[in-house]
């Protein structure tokens, strides 16, 4: 039996973004994304977090650093009444070519092949464009792009939805 799932990128769409984030003192989450990720639960979508971090594979913090904070949130998460499904991150710098690095859809194909993912009644949320490539690589095309200050050409996204927040993404997102 296939799940259908609701992909989140973690930086720019669960908290604000900050360079190199793997201290928890520093983790602000964005306004909304409890009640958010609270609705889209009960649409029994499965949710799962997809992140690149370059930070490891640059030397600035270790996969200890990035496990501890994401541990914690989603402790966070829990204390909210929310599961968590999984997370999956790339630990690459951009010149290491992996394929799990988004644009690269391969954290996503993890993840299908993990839980029996149908793509194509899942949707990714992302504040990049890079996230909504990967998303459109892998199948999923019901996207929803995030204005989290990263410059983007609105008019040339391939995202089917541009949004000011994932708070928004209750408004389009139905079962």
């Amino acid at each position: 039996m296939t799940i259908k799932t609701i992909f989140l990128d973690r930086d720019g769409v669960i908290n604000k973004e900050k360079n190199y984030l793997y201290k928890k003192d520093d983790f602000d989450f964005i306004d909304g994304v409890f009640d958010a990720c609270q609705y889209l639960s009960k649409l029994n979508y499965k949710i799962i977090i997809i992140t690149n971090q370059s930070g490891i594979g640059r030397g600035y913090y270790t996969k200890s650093d990035f496990q501890n904070i994401n541990d914690w949130m989603i402790e966070q998460f829990r204390s909210n009444k929310i599961n968590i499904l999984d997370t999956f991150y790339c630990p690459h710098s951009p010149e290491d070519n992996c394929q799990c690095r988004k644009p690269k859809p391969g954290m996503l194909f993890q993840a299908q092949k993990k839980y029996t993912i149908d793509m194509g009644n899942s949707w990714l949320i992302g504040d990049k464009e890079d996230d909504i490539i990967a998303a459109n690589r892998s199948g999923v095309f019901n996207t929803i792009l995030v204005r989290s200050g990263h410059k983007t050409d609105e008019s040339k996204s391939q995202a089917k939805y541009i949004l000011n927040s994932i708070s928004e993404s209750i408004k389009i997102i139905s079962s």
